[in-house]
This record gives C-alpha cells, sequence and structure tokens, in this order.
C-alpha cells in the first residue's frame, strides 16, 4: 500500500519507529511476536524514509520553479482550501472537527495492515482496541464470504476475543487476500506459484497458532465459523450453550440461587452470597482426511467455496456421537456420559418396562426453574415408543403440529440423537431420555483449524490413484456444568 504521509508526519513516524527499534534491540530475548514486529518495522522505516525523501525532493523542486517563476501543471493551486503539508486525496490530515472520519478512514483503509499501528506508546488495551475494531472492518471486506458468515465472525470476535485479542490477531491474520491467495494456491498444490507477499501472509499466520505443522483455514472457512452461521445438523448444537476457547481449556463461572430474604425495617442484611463454581471443559483434538480429485483441484472456485463446507459437514458429523456418549478422555464428554451415575436419574416405575408415567415421572423431577427452557433428547425409536403408548398415537403426550414447527413431547422440544438407546434391554441400564435446560451443556470450539495438503494418494500397489487429499485437525470440548439442570430417564 503506497505511504500516505505529510512530511511532519513522516518525520514523526519515523522518530516513532526508531525509538520501537531500540526498544526491542534491548530486550534479552525476543519472542516470536517481538521478531516479526521487528521485521514489519523496518520494513515500514524504509518505506516511509523513501516517502520523506521523495516529499523533500518534491518541496525543493517547488521552490526552485516559484523562484524561478515557473507555471508548471504540477503545483499545487493556491486557493485550494488545503492545509500546507497535506498528503492530496489521503484525507489523513483533513481537519477533525470538519472531517471526524477522516483518520479512522485512513487508518482502516487497509485493516489487515499492521505496520500502520503504533504500539510503543500505547496500553495493551488501546492496542487491543485498534486491533478488534481492525478485524471487524476486515470481517466486512474479507473475500469468499457471505453476509450470515460475517454476522456469524462479527458475533465471534465481539462476544469471545480475549484481553490478548487472540481471536483478533487470528482472523486479521487468515482473512487477508493475500492469505486467501496463498491458501487456496496450497489447497491446490501450487505452492510453486506462491508469491513473496503471500509467502509473508503465511508466515504471519503460522506464528498465531501452537499446532505443529500444516496451515490455518482462512477465518471465513473456519468450520466454527460457519457451523455458527448456518446451524447444526447436531440437533444437541442446536441447543447446547456455544462458546469459544482460546487455550486447551474453557474456564467458567457458575453459582447457586441468591438466598433473598423478607427484611424488617432496620435490620442487617444476611450474607446472600451465592457459593461460585469454576466449571471448565478440556478441548480435545479431532482430525479428519478429504480425499479430492485432480480435475477437481483444478478449479480454484471449487476450492475456496466448497472446502469449507466439507470441513463444517464432518466435524458436525464426528460430534454428533461425542455430544450424546461421548467418554470424556481424549473426546467431548456426552450429555449421558455426564449424567450417569449422578442424582439427576430418574428411574422407571415398573422395571424393564417405558411406560407413559415415566415421561411425566421425568418432566415432574426437573426442577420448576429449568422447566421453562426444558427440551428433550432421545432416540427416534423412543419417541415412536411414546407415539404407541395408546391407540391415538400418543395424544396424552404427543403434540400434532404443523409443518415447519419442531415436534414437542408436553410442551417442549424433542431433539433427536441416533446414538442414545433406541429400545429396551432387560437386565441392563437403558437411558432412553435426557430432559433439561441444555444450555447448561457447553460445547467449547476453539477458533483455528488447521489443515495439511497431500499432494498424491496411492493405491495398495504404491501408485497414484489420481487423487489429492487434505488432512484436517482442530480441538473441542464438551460437557454439563450443572448436572440439577437435567433428569435423565433411565429404565431398569
Amino acid at each position: 500500500m503506497p505511504v500516505q504521509l505529510s512530511h511532519p508526519q513522516a518525520v514523526i513516524r519515523l522518530q516513532d519507529i526508531e525509538a520501537e527499534l531500540e526498544r526491542l534491540q534491548g530486550l534479552e530475548t525476543l519472542t516470536a511476536d517481538d521478531e516479526q514486529s521487528f521485521d514489519e518495522l523496518t520494513r515500514e522505516f524504509a518505506e516511509v524514509d523513501a516517502h520523506r525523501r521523495q516529499l523533500e525532493r518534491t518541496a525543493a523542486l517547488e521552490r526552485i520553479r516559484s523562484a524561478s517563476g515557473s507555471t508548471s501543471s504540477t503545483r499545487r493551486p493556491a486557493a485550494t482550501g488545503i492545509m500546507p503539508g497535506t498528503a492530496i486525496g489521503s484525507g489523513y490530515d483533513a481537519d477533525p472537527i470538519l472531517n471526524p472520519d477522516s483518520v479512522e478512514d485512513r487508518r482502516f483503509r487497509n485493516p489487515w495492515d499492521l505496520g500502520e499501528m503504533r504500539t510503543f506508546d500505547r496500553s495493551p488495551e488501546q492496542v487491543g482496541q485498534e486491533l478488534r475494531a481492525r478485524a471487524l472492518c476486515a470481517v466486512e471486506r474479507m473475500a469468499g464470504a457471505n453476509d450470515r458468515i460475517r454476522s456469524a465472525a462479527t458475533d465471534i470476535i465481539e462476544a469471545w476475543d480475549d484481553k490478548r485479542s487472540t481471536i483478533a490477531r487470528m482472523c486479521l491474520a487468515t482473512s487477508s487476500p493475500e492469505y486467501m491467495r496463498a491458501w487456496s494456491k496450497l489447497a491446490r498444490g501450487k505452492s510453486h506459484m506462491v508469491t513473496p507477499e503471500e509467502q509473508q501472509a503465511l508466515e504471519r499466520a503460522m506464528s498465531l497458532t501452537d499446532n505443529a505443522g500444516g496451515y490455518l483455514v482462512p477465518f471465513q472457512l473456519d468450520p466454527t465459523v460457519i457451523i455458527t452461521a448456518n446451524g447444526s445438523i447436531n440437533q444437541i448444537r442446536q441447543v447446547a450453550r456455544q462458546v469459544v476457547a482460546t487455550g486447551d481449556v474453557w474456564n467458567g463461572v457458575s453459582a447457586g440461587a441468591v438466598s433473598w430474604r423478607w427484611a424488617s425495617e432496620g435490620s442487617e442484611a444476611g450474607d446472600n452470597a451465592p457459593a461460585f463454581a469454576q466449571p471448565t471443559v478440556p478441548v480435545w483434538k479431532a482430525d479428519g482426511f478429504v480425499p479430492i480429485s485432480i480435475e477437481a483441484m483444478d478449479d480454484a472456485e471449487n476450492v475456496t467455496t466448497e472446502v469449507g463446507k466439507l470441513l463444517a459437514f464432518g466435524k458436525d458429523s464426528l460430534e454428533a456421537a461425542a455430544l450424546a456418549t461421548g467418554s470424556g478422555s481424549g473426546q467431548p464428554t456426552g450429555i449421558v456420559t455426564a449424567l450417569t451415575g449422578t442424582s439427576s436419574i430418574v428411574t422407571s416405575t415398573t422395571t424393564d418396562t417405558f411406560a407413559s408415567g415415566d415421561v411425566y415421572k421425568t418432566d415432574t423431577a426437573l426442577p420448576g426453574r429449568y422447566r421453562p427452557n426444558a427440551a428433550w433428547l432421545a432416540n427416534r425409536g423412543i419417541y415412536n415408543a411414546v407415539r404407541q403408548f395408546d391407540s391415538a398415537g400418543g395424544t396424552n403426550l404427543w403434540e400434532r403440529i404443523g409443518a415447519d414447527v419442531p415436534p414437542l413431547l408436553l410442551g417442549r422440544r424433542a431433539l433427536e440423537s441416533e446414538d442414545m438407546d433406541g429400545s429396551v434391554t432387560a437386565a441392563q441400564d437403558n437411558y432412553v431420555a435426557v430432559y433439561g435446560d441444555f444450555d447448561n451443556y457447553v460445547i467449547a470450539d476453539r477458533i483455528g483449524m488447521s489443515i495439511e495438503f497431500l499432494p498424491h494418494l496411492v493405491g495398495a500397489n504404491r501408485r497414484p490413484t489420481g487423487q489429492r487429499g487434505w488432512y484436517a485437525w482442530y480441538r473441542v470440548g464438551a460437557d454439563s456444568v450443572n448436572d440439577g439442570a437435567f433428569r435423565m430417564l433411565n429404565v431398569t
């Protein structure tokens, strides 16, 4: 991007860069971010210094022409209304009173260009605010995204970005046009076509992740963003509380109800503070492999528009079983696993018999404060059993609803999970239904899926098959953070 600063601004910027370079040089050790900042500041210094010298040469030529009475058309008219020292057309030095948006417009003309940012004389909070503002600006301009994806990306940044601006930095590094071009080339096995500018964008993105190997999927193609934008095929995700984790563990806060009282006039207040807990949800690694033909790989548009959907579908499908019955060891803790062995279990009235009274029993057992937002989760086979409780198709329990309206059981949503028990087997536990407020079941997605390109797949005889592939991995976790918000029916 061409430098568009007046001479005084260029001089001030050079002084700022020099001071920051001296500060970095004085550190005993430099982090990867410090090394990157040093390189970017060095490049910027050279560009701004060249711009300053050009301005001085232009000014000297103007003085010579003025002294000689030249009427060159390159001279600036006297009555332009522009203050001396202003870079024409930049808007950077426009009067901030008459044109208050000029500085912001100049600053974020290219939100991905972090070389424009000052960091040495600003607090971490100020730097973080600008990074988030730049990321939100980048979301509006990033290619390969529709309005729903932009809306989802905006929500994620605003709701979950941490004090280190982890998500904002990742968004800026992986949504830029340079990164999109570079990633598209790599995804098609054309690494030899990556330009130096695109290689720099790749290196900047790789400095933000602790994953070994692979390249980060562009922010606008990240499955977490796409699933948030387009909804999930996994019905547990449709009602669970979804959060974004920026580390290996999501840390939350929960508390019991405040103990209110009726107080007489002048009486001392009691200690009504609830007991706070700190539930944690570890995130686990999952991986997958996507083969694709060489013919399909030749279509760049296919890569940039379809890869995100493929990865999101695979991610959602893998998680369907884990969110229901996952062990919690090396994978998310499923809601059935989380409730097993807890006081949330409701046993059937009759041994090894599932009857209509058990549905009412489960509903009654759930505390009233969780009931308004409650939903059912069960295998479709169990719902069909409910419909057969009487000759009218379960009319005493099941509400008959019109098209495009979710099915309701006792007035609450009936969600499906094919990984739960679909029938009752004698002499064993049968966890046939979960009922509760799924806002207390947390799914923690870590932004940043990595992908590695494999140029050739081979068959059994070790010869190429005409296919290539992507090996992808990401991290996600899930667990109940409040078992009391659920009841699980065990027909045993």
